[in-house]
């Protein structure tokens, strides 16, 4: 199922559609396209499943990263999840996936240590995490790196300490399968950049 079909289906992700595309930035890393990607993801392991609501699994993930435009000092999760209960009760979803929503959004965080309560919760934070692997995860810690002027040994510690442990993390069948693919390609350039920096 693709997004555009998600959202000629549902009014309300019509709507924060348009608003994340509004106000996301444009950077790879965690802007509008990290988003997209990880609702398409979510979408992807949702697929064939009877057990998932559509519409909370989808305003959830184009809701997780929002918190990322203005949070500050604050966990972008946190206010993500803020924004997203106030932001959807006014557009009148029922409290009952309110919750599910907030829920997702506050435990798709690696850092931030919330337990997801639904089966939409554990899609999101594998679908973010697997957009942290393969070719596009490496090329977003690097993306990171240039923005935080952290160095390649660095990087490599952070391959390391974080990302090669995110295949352990996932909570469905599909999400391990796909993260076990994707980490093999870490694995490999990790293994190929090593070897080309011993040689220095």
């Amino acid at each position: 199922m693709r997004l555009e079909e998600v959202a000629s289906r549902y009014p309300r992700v019509a709507a924060v559609l348009k608003l994340v595309r509004a106000v996301m930035p444009r950077d790879f890393v965690h802007g509008l396209p990290h988003v997209l990607r990880v609702v398409q993801l979510a979408l992807k392991l949702a697929e064939g499943r009877s057990d998932v609501d559509v519409e909370v699994l989808t305003l959830a993930a184009l809701l997780h990263d929002l918190g990322r435009a203005f949070s500050g000092k604050r966990h972008h999760a946190e206010v993500s999840a803020e924004v997203a209960e106030e932001l959807l009760r006014s557009m009148g979803l029922p409290d009952e996936k309110l919750e599910k929503v907030v829920n997702a959004i506050l435990s798709h965080s690696y850092s931030l240590g919330v337990k997801p309560r639904s089966i939409e919760a554990e899609i999101l934070s594998d679908a973010d995490k697997l957009d942290a692997l393969g070719a596009i995860g490496i090329a977003r810690v690097f993306g990171l790196s240039a923005l935080w002027g952290r160095g390649l040994e660095e990087s490599l510690e952070h391959f390391k300490d974080k990302i090669l442990k995110l295949p352990k993390l996932m909570y469905t069948d599909h999400g391990r399968r796909l993260a076990t693919d994707r980490v093999r390609i870490v694995e490999e350039f990790l293994k190929e950049l090593e070897r080309e920096l011993a040689e220095l």
